[in-house]
Parts: C-alpha cells; sequence; structure tokens
C-alpha cells in the first residue's frame, strides 16, 4: 500500500503516477511505493512519452459518487481488454484499484467526481508503461440529466462488422487517439446541436464519441449490438440494471437510424455526465421521457459499487 506519509491534503484535483503499472514490465524506481502523489499543477509527462507524441494509450473515466467509484471492476476488465487490444503491458489491476480508490479518498467531499485512469507505451525504446489516476470533482451536468441534448447523426467511415473485417483499426479499445471524436463534436457545435451519434458507413446506429446510445421501445430498453467496433459500455450495463428493476426488459440490437428516429426516447449515457435524454435528433425534436431519464440518473448517483 501507499505510504500515508505522501498522502495530500485533500484537495479538489488529485494526481497520482504508477511506479510500476504492469506487474510484467519493470519499475520505475526500485522498491519505491506501488504509486505517488504528486502536484497536478506541475508537468509530470516526458515529452517523449508515446502517450504524448503518438496517443500510443489507454484510459477509463470512473463516476465517482459520493465518495464510491460506479462500475469499477467493469472499467477495470475494460482498461485491460483495451490494453490487450494494443499489444501494452498488461495492468495491474490490484495496484490501479489502489491507487484509484486513494485518489477518491484524497479528494475534498463532493455529490459527484471523476476519476481518470492512464496507461500508456512510455518513453519510446524504454520498454516500461507510464500510468497515472487523476481525480477530481464534476462539473454540473444537471440541465443536460434534465433538459437533454441535441445530436446529429455522423458517419464513422467504415462498416458495423469493422472489429471482425480489420482488428488493427483497434474499434472497440478505448484508446488515447481522441482527435476524431474531438472534431465530431466541433461539427456538431457548426450544425446547432450538442453531440454526436455515429453511423456505420453500411447505416447501423454505433455510439457517441464519449456515450453510449440507449432507447426505449414500448417496455423495452435497447442498446445497439455487441461486436460493432463499439464500447462494451460501463454506464449502459447499469442502466439496463435499473430498467429491469422497474419491470422494463432489455437488449441489444442491429439499428438503424429509422429505429432511433421511432424509438419512444432515447439517450446518450457516460461515466460522468450520466443519462442525457435525446431532445433533438438531426434538428428534429423527439420525445423525451422525463420520468425515466430522473430514475436512471437518480439509480446512478446512488450507485455504490
Amino acid at each position: 500500500m501507499v505510504n500515508n506519509s505522501v498522502r495530500p491534503a485533500r484537495s479538489r484535483t488529485v494526481l497520482a503516477i504508477l511506479n510500476q503499472p504492469s506487474a510484467t514490465a519493470e519499475p520505475h524506481e526500485a522498491d519505491a511505493e506501488p504509486f505517488a502523489f504528486v502536484d497536478a499543477a506541475r508537468p509530470q509527462l516526458s515529452v517523449l512519452d508515446l502517450g504524448a507524441t503518438r496517443g500510443d494509450g489507454i484510459f477509463e473515466t470512473i463516476s465517482v459518487s459520493s465518495g464510491h467509484p460506479q462500475a469499477l471492476d467493469h472499467h477495470l476488465r475494460r482498461f485491460s481488454r483495451s490494453a490487450s487490444t494494443l499489444e501494452l503491458p498488461e495492468p495491474d489491476t490490484d495496484v490501479w484499484r489502489a491507487a484509484i480508490l486513494a485518489a477518491i479518498a484524497a479528494l475534498d467531499a463532493a455529490p459527484e467526481a471523476w476519476v481518470k485512469t492512464v496507461m500508456t507505451r512510455g518513453v519510446e525504446g524504454d520498454g516500461r508503461p507510464t500510468g497515472w489516476v487523476y481525480a477530481a470533482h464534476s462539473p454540473d451536468y444537471s440541465r443536460a440529466r434534465i433538459e437533454g441534448v441535441r445530436v446529429v447523426m455522423l458517419d464513422r467511415g467504415y462498416r458495423h462488422d469493422v472489429q471482425q473485417s480489420s482488428p488493427w483499426l483497434l474499434a472497440g479499445a478505448k484508446t488515447l487517439s481522441y482527435a476524431i471524436n474531438r472534431s465530431v463534436l466541433r461539427e456538431a457545435a457548426r450544425r446547432g446541436a450538442d453531440d454526436v451519434i455515429f453511423v456505420s458507413s453500411d447505416g447501423y446506429v454505433l455510439e457517441g464519441p464519449t456515450s453510449t446510445v440507449v432507447y426505449r421501445r414500448g417496455t423495452r430498453l435497447l442498446s445497439p449490438g455487441t461486436g460493432l467496433g463499439i464500447l462494451d459500455g460501463t454506464t449502459q450495463a447499469t442502466v439496463f440494471r435499473y430498467a429491469e428493476s422497474v419491470g422494463l426488459t432489455t437488449g441489444f440490437e442491429l439499428a438503424t437510424p429509422e429505429v432511433l428516429r421511432a424509438a419512444d426516447a432515447a439517450w446518450l449515457v457516460s461515466s460522468v455526465r450520466l443519462a442525457a435524454p435525446i431532445r433533438a435528433l438531426d434538428g428534429q425534436s423527439v420525445p423525451v421521457d422525463a420520468d425515466l431519464s430522473a430514475g436512471i440518473n437518480g439509480f446512478l448517483r446512488q450507485l455504490t459499487d
């Protein structure tokens, strides 16, 4: 465990650097603690790190509600899968878990916060991955959760079966290569929208740049099918748990934009913003299920696992 003498005073932001992010790679400092808290306001990363020069790395963002990380095991499993897809050293999940919990404990108390885990391939030629955990208070997303978001659908540029046909494109891994995901949000703003849903080149709904698509049709809550080169949604899995607890059935299906437009309600769900109902799709108003939105977000905020 980390030496308590280096635990920082409580703060609104916390940064912990891991000494040995993977047990299969050498530590950065022999006989050092598994991780150490450092000043988040000061530079910590080498300019030669492949995370900075190539975007060669992975990350997870974990919602924290009243001091408890949500779906932590699911996030750590996805973190490890992403590492495997990129052929990175396997993360030492015990060390990552300890650093995550310590970072949360060092934060000032807040109703909502978030933790980001990052592992890169490290400095080119060094052979040791770089890893860190950053924790901070969450922005206020109440407006998006209540009023909803305006969404446009954009062509992602590859088929829905890209994960099987072209695995080298790393579809379905949560990587640091986020230039496209930022670009599409700028395009959404140019079109008078807040967010994006990607559509495959052969016409199937995929995911948002930072979220999973969920929609209701009658008494069923659905999400695009797995194996589409999209992320395994941690928040979506929790939303399905809530839906089943209130009598809805859940499932996955290969959906077209027409299916989404005909839904009774739809959401973009993600770890920090939680469930944002879609109130407009490609410039057209769509129905918002305010009661179900409130129930989902209340469940997500109160979750302690």
